[in-house]
């Protein structure tokens, strides 16, 4: 009983105690802070960089691409075909696009990805990044505009009437100003994979030829082109915030310079309407890509037989019922796929290395934060050893009167994990609600210093995100008691092994 109340009267008076208590609650609550910082964006950015992408990638290494897509989905389904739930033959290259604004040509270098949207929306999230596809709301969330497609839609290349509309008007009025620009040939040699090249082009510009265009009807060649390709950022004077200038509005044109899979490549433009804009939240994705229609990229890039008709693509994506099961999946692809000609991975191995890189940051980070709770509990030991050396006459008046080693040492070790828990409950509730309204801390932060703490331009998140997970509250509130625990041993010992006799005899 005389240990318990030593134990609570040193914790209830001394402020040698509160400063321990301190200590911990602040290494507790950085620790919460930081973990559900760091596991709020790692969730983010794995589900925007598993957004555009499939579980299962089935590649080829040579931009040529392979013929028969067909054949190689079939042996998909034969050899996993319980395990599948989609797939969707892509095309896949480097190019350039340039459009023009403000009198002005903008040149940007991207990779052209040629997709089917039926398909590519049943294998990953496109359609629901569409700028135009989903409702715009303001600032407070509320919805300014309908969507201009049904959700449950599946979204095509066809531009909507509003925007067909524009697009003609556009450029009638251009033309009555003779400002209008005819687009150039299109495209310039495609190229025939047999080589006889010089007869299919002439054969090809034979047929073009012959055809009326109209110069206000969108282009076959159709782009869903990223944001921050055709957006540019400014501050808006009266409000003070951050806005994104759009060069690119849906009905407008661009062209694209690529490549085609002829031997040697010989260079390919051709013009693309834009059909909507899209925002996945990852800087690497938005920056980077256009989706084409894939069946106007394979035939800008001469990807089909003009014998057969058949078709060449260069990756394959697959959706699994069960993500789970993906490194299996992988495995028996891999032991059908010639090893030479296709690569098959994960998303994750596909992104590995932006993957790891979070992954050893945040291991780096509880390394150091951990760190800070050790130096609490060195500070406890400090503490605890003055307190000995100032209660050694005190210690030894209770030996005197029957008190064992064992209960002396109870009473430093029970006042250790006293201090380990009160300082760890504290700790746990302050970082908890720290996450809980970080982003209204953030806002007053920046209030208070008059500049943005988080931006978004830079970050490229409307908030911080955050995550918490409760075993992760658990083992570092454990950790944090262990710790204030195990710094009150030594201090324990020592007190448990002075001699009664010296110990009262001490000045």
């Amino acid at each position: 009983m005389y240990k318990l109340l030593l134990c609570t009267r040193y914790l209830r008076t001394r402020f040698i105690a509160l400063a321990s208590i301190i200590s911990v609650m602040l290494g507790v609550a950085t620790m919460i802070v930081v973990n559900s910082v760091m596991a709020g964006f790692s969730t983010e950015m794995r589900t925007r960089l598993h957004g555009l992408l499939a579980d299962v990638l089935v590649e080829t290494f040579s931009l040529d691409g392979q013929p028969n897509p067909e054949k190689w989905m079939r042996l998909i389904e034969e050899t996993c075909g319980d395990d599948i739930e989609a797939m969707s033959p892509t095309v896949e290259v480097f190019g350039l696009i340039s459009f023009k604004y403000a009198g002005n040509w903008i040149t940007q270098n991207v990779s052209i990805v040629g997709i089917d949207p039926e398909s590519k929306s049943k294998v990953g999230t496109l359609k629901e990044h569409l700028e135009n596809f989903k409702p715009l709301k303001d600032e407070e969330g509320r919805v300014i505009r309908d969507p201009l497609y049904a959700r449950e839609q599946v979204p095509g290349w066809d531009l909507h009437p509003t925007y067909l509309a524009e697009r003609r008007e556009r450029i009638a009025r251009a033309k009555a100003f003779d400002q209008f620009d005819e687009p150039a040939e299109e495209p310039s040699n495609p190229a025939d994979p047999t080589g006889d090249s010089d007869e299919a082009v002439k054969a090809w510009q034979q047929e073009e030829q012959g055809k009326v265009v109209d110069p206000t009807a969108p282009h076959p060649a159709r782009v869903y082109i990223g944001y921050q390709l055709v957006t540019v950022p400014y501050v808006d004077k009266e409000t003070g915030k951050t806005r994104q200038l759009s060069m690119i509005s849906p009905g407008d044109d661009i062209k694209i310079s690529t490549v085609t899979s002829g031997r040697p490549p010989q260079p390919a433009h051709f013009y693309a309407t834009v059909v909507d804009t899209f925002k996945s939240g990852m800087s690497e994705y938005d920056s980077h890509l256009v989706f084409c229609n894939i069946e106007e990229l394979q035939r800008m890039r001469g990807m089909i037989d003009p014998q057969s008709g058949e078709r060449s693509i260069t990756r394959i994506q697959i959706k699994l019922k069960d993500y789970a099961n993906a490194d299996r999946v992988v495995e028996k692809l891999k032991g059908v796929f010639p090893a030479g000609t296709f690569h098959v991975s994960t998303w994750e191995k596909k992104q590995g290395p932006l993957l790891a890189a979070v992954e050893v940051e945040s291991a780096i980070l509880n390394v150091l934060l951990f760190l800070i709770i050790a130096v609490a509990g060195f500070g406890i030991l400090a503490i605890f050893y003055m307190i000995v050396v100032e209660k050694t006459r005190d210690i030894g008046i209770l030996k005197s009167l029957g008190a064992s080693s064992r209960g002396v040492m109870t009473i430093f070790l029970s006042y250790g994990l006293s201090l380990g828990l009160v300082g760890s409950g504290v700790g746990v509730l302050a970082g908890l609600l720290f996450v809980r309204n970080i982003n209204e801390i953030e806002a007053a932060l920046t209030w208070i210093t008059g500049r943005k703490v988080f931006d978004e331009t830079i970050y490229y998140f409307p908030s911080i995100p955050t995550r918490t997970h409760p075993m992760m509250v658990f083992w570092v509130a454990v950790g944090a008691v262990t710790i204030a625990t195990l710094a009150s041993v030594l201090p324990a010992r020592r007190a448990a092994g002075l001699h009664p006799v010296r110990a009262l005899r001490n000045d």
